[in-house]
């Protein structure tokens, strides 16, 4: 016998459907929204150079979301990715120098090394030695900017090889840079990775249920270290291509992107509680933050209230992500 369906029932599933379909979409329509409200403001906005320009920064900013995202979906949280990236810029930039007469395989493999080591540092601390997440990529963020300023006494370091800053500011045709096509391909990887693996369906898996998933033989252990190992490397990639791009290694390269790469998850709908998430709604969430950036520069906004602004969006991010979890 068919069970009649309340008034009351009816007004709360029509509630749950409002909030999941907010949660799924809502920073999409707020990312079309926009680039609709700027562009009438702006006609330039949405011209080709501004847009390549973008999807430039994009690609930079986008790692280090990626990375944070496999780290979210487990329950997690890294904090050192920012310092990570400046890190590893530096070091890849002091072997790229001239006067090294160095390969630009051998700079950005040592950039990609000091990410990894990272990486690895903060997996065993948080999946092996039980030390809360925040705590111990907070502590790992505190090394690598010591490690930075130690290199060259915090001293920029200028003179890059050719063939190394062609990675940050090459072009394929004189059109598609470099950046972008790095970043579609480590995030076409990703992707598979994430959806198309049994690594993926453990990630999710430990997020949602870390007993669960051990009772279920899963080496939860191995899957939230491997995260955080992930995550060091995408950050130190990015590292590279800013110095690469800059051409010279800058010792406060990377600061306070941890806290836009937090945002631009919570934003796509990645739950930092862990085990909800989507790689192509972090996608969004970085083209949100891009645009909300590079339109607040068109309008005129100052530095000093962007930062203000960039706050409130990461609080009301991750308010909307308490919500939709009730």
């Amino acid at each position: 016998m068919k069970k009649e369906i309340t008034g009351e029932e009816s007004a709360a599933m029509k509630a749950q459907r409002r909030k999941n379909f907010i949660a799924r979409y809502g920073s999409l329509i707020a990312l079309v929204l926009m680039v609709i409200i700027i562009s009438l403001i702006k006609p330039r906005f949405v011209s080709f150079i501004n847009l390549r320009n973008m999807f430039r920064l994009a690609s930079i900013n986008g790692l280090l979301a990626v990375g944070m995202t496999f780290v979210c979906l487990t329950g997690g949280i890294d904090l050192s990715v920012g310092a990570v990236m400046g890190c590893a810029g530096m070091y890849s930039a002091y072997f790229a120098q001239e006067s090294m007469g160095q390969p630009a395989i051998v700079a950005v493999l040592v950039g990609v090394a000091m990410g990894l080591v990272i990486g690895i540092f903060n997996g065993v601390c948080v999946a092996y030695l039980k030390v809360p997440a925040f705590v111990g990529t907070l502590g790992s963020m505190s090394i690598a900017k010591s490690l930075t300023y130690l290199l060259t006494d915090a001293k920029p370091i200028p003179k890059l090889t050719e063939s190394f800053k062609f990675i940050g500011g090459g072009m394929v045709g004189g059109v598609l840079p470099i950046p972008i096509i790095i970043f579609a391909v480590i995030l076409a990887v990703c992707f598979l990775l994430l959806y198309k693996t049994r690594y993926g369906r453990y990630v999710f898996a430990v997020g949602g249920n870390a007993n669960a998933a051990r009772v279920s033989g899963i080496n939860t252990k191995r899957i939230i270290a491997s995260v955080y190992v992930l995550s060091g490397v995408l950050s130190a990639l990015a590292g590279v291509i800013t110095s690469a791009r800059v051409t010279s290694g800058v010792t406060n390269t990377g600061e306070g992107y941890e806290t836009d790469a937090i945002a631009m998850v919570v934003i796509g709908g990645t739950s930092l509680a862990g085990g909800k998430g989507r790689l192509w709604g972090t996608i969004v969430g970085i083209m949100l933050m891009i645009c909300l950036t590079n339109g607040l520069d068109m309008l005129g906004v100052g530095a000093y209230y962007q930062m203000m602004v960039k706050g409130f969006v990461v609080i009301l991010a991750v308010m909307l992500d308490s919500l939709s979890s009730d």
